[in-house]
C-alpha cells in the first residue's frame, strides 16, 4: 500500500510539473518551394508551385503566382507553360518526342531561378484494369498494370473519383420572396455531382519481381455508408512511370507525411528532389519532376451492384418540421415568418379538406445538394 500511495504522488508530481512543448520550428520563419507535377509527353502538364507554411499557421495553401515556367529538351527546344489559376501553370497542345530528354526551369517574382535534372521521359505502359473488393464495412478500389517489355517496374498513381449522390429530402416547392410556389424544374436541389482528387501518395514497384507485373495494386477505400457510392461513383485513374530515383524521392516523401506518428513508423528523412536554386544550391526545394506517357482509365461503380446492407449515413442531422399557414396552438403563420423568408426550405405541401394548411421544411442542409456539390452533370457521365 505504501509503494502503491509513493506511485501515485510520482504520478501526480508529473501532472502538475508538465510544461507545454513549442519547437522554434512549428514558427520557423523558413519558407522552402515545393514544386508537384511531371512533364507529361503525350497530354497536359501541370505543374503546382507553393511555397510552404507553418505549422501554427491558419493558412493552409500557398501558392507562388507570377513565375516564368519552361520545359526544356535535350535538343534544345523549349515550351513555356501558362499560369491558369493561382500557382498552377500548364502546357497544352505541344507534341513532346518520348525518346529526349526534359527539364523544367522556373523564374519566380522575385527573380530566383530554379532548373530540374534532365530525366529520360518514360513511356508508361496502358492501365490493365480497376476493380473493387467488398469489405465488411465498404469497397477497397484496386488496378492492375504490367509492362511486357520489363522496362518500367517503377509505378505512380493518382485519381479524380466522381460521385452522384442526393440530399436527404427533395424539395418539391420554394420561395420566390412573396409566396410558395412549385420548384421548377431547372432549380432542383435534390440530385448533385461532387468530385475529389487523391490525396495519398500511391506507388507500385515490381523491381524484385521476375515479371514486370502489377496485381491488384490499392487505390483508394470508400465507406459502405459514404455518399460515394449512395448512387454512382466514377474513379479516373491516371499512371506514370518512373525512374528508380524518382520512386525513391516518392517512397520517402510518403513516408515522412503519412506513415508517421506511432512508435512504429519510420523516422524521418532528408528528401532529396532533383530541383536546384541555380545561384544557391543548398537551398531546400521540395520536389521531383519526372518526364514521359501517362496512362489513364475510367471505370464506374453503381450501387446497385453493392451490398443493400451499405446505407448512407448523412453528415448531419435531419429532422422535417409542419409550417402552418395559420397554426393550431399560436395561430401564427409559419409560412409567412419563417419559410417565405427562406430560413428553412419546404418539402411538400399538407392540406386541412381541400385547402392547403401548410408546408413541411427542413433546414437547407437537408435539403440543398448544391452546398456540397452541383447540379451539373459532368460530360462523360454515364446515366
Amino acid at each position: 500500500m505504501k509503494n502503491w500511495k509513493i506511485w501515485m504522488l510520482a504520478v501526480m508530481l508529473a501532472v502538475a510539473c508538465k510544461k507545454p512543448y513549442n519547437p522554434g520550428v512549428i514558427n520557423s520563419p523558413q519558407s522552402y518551394l515545393i514544386v508537384e507535377g511531371t512533364i507529361v509527353t503525350n497530354d497536359v502538364t501541370t505543374v503546382k508551385l507553393s511555397k510552404t507554411v507553418n505549422l501554427s499557421s491558419a493558412t493552409t495553401t500557398n501558392p507562388v503566382t507570377g513565375a516564368v515556367l519552361t520545359v526544356e529538351a535535350d535538343n534544345n527546344s523549349s515550351y513555356a507553360l501558362t499560369e491558369q489559376a493561382a500557382g498552377t501553370y500548364t502546357l497544352t497542345g505541344a507534341s513532346l518526342d518520348i525518346t529526349r530528354k526534359y527539364r523544367l526551369r522556373i523564374k519566380t517574382a522575385d527573380n530566383k531561378e530554379y532548373l530540374s535534372d534532365f530525366e529520360q521521359a518514360k513511356a508508361t505502359p496502358p492501365i490493365d484494369s480497376i476493380g473493387y473488393k467488398i469489405l465488411s464495412n465498404g469497397i477497397s478500389i484496386y488496378a492492375n498494370s504490367h509492362d511486357p517489355n520489363n522496362n518500367t517496374r517503377y509505378y505512380r498513381f493518382d485519381y479524380t473519383e466522381t460521385w452522384k449522390f442526393h440530399s436527404k429530402y427533395q424539395s418539391n416547392y420554394m420561395s420566390n420572396g412573396d409566396s410558395i410556389i412549385a420548384r421548377p424544374q431547372d432549380q432542383m436541389i435534390y440530385y448533385c455531382f461532387a468530385n475529389n482528387t487523391s490525396s495519398t501518395i500511391l506507388l507500385g514497384s515490381t523491381a524484385k519481381l521476375t515479371q514486370d507485373v502489377l496485381y491488384q495494386t490499392p487505390i483508394t477505400q470508400i465507406a459502405g455508408n459514404s455518399e460515394k457510392i449512395e448512387i454512382k461513383y466514377s474513379i479516373l485513374l491516371h499512371e506514370y512511370g518512373l525512374s528508380a530515383d524518382a520512386y525513391k524521392f516518392w517512397g520517402n516523401l510518403k513516408k515522412n507525411t503519412e506513415q508517421l506518428g506511432s512508435i512504429f513508423d519510420a523516422e524521418p528523412s532528408q528528401i532529396s528532389g532533383n530541383i536546384h536554386n541555380i545561384k544557391d544550391p543548398a537551398e531546400v526545394v521540395v520536389g521531383y519532376i519526372s518526364s514521359g506517357t501517362v496512362q489513364t482509365k475510367r471505370v464506374f461503380i453503381s450501387n446497385q451492384d453493392l451490398p443493400t446492407t451499405f446505407l448512407t449515413d448523412y453528415p448531419y442531422d435531419c429532422g422535417i418540421d409542419s409550417d402552418w399557414y395559420d397554426h393550431p396552438k399560436t395561430h401564427i403563420n409559419d409560412v409567412a415568418v419563417v419559410l417565405i423568408p427562406k430560413q428553412e426550405i419546404p418539402i411538400s405541401a399538407f392540406s386541412v379538406g381541400f385547402a392547403v394548411a401548410g408546408y413541411t421544411a427542413s433546414t437547407p442542409a437537408c435539403i440543398d445538394c448544391t452546398l456540397r456539390g452541383s447540379t451539373q452533370q459532368p460530360d462523360f457521365w454515364k446515366n
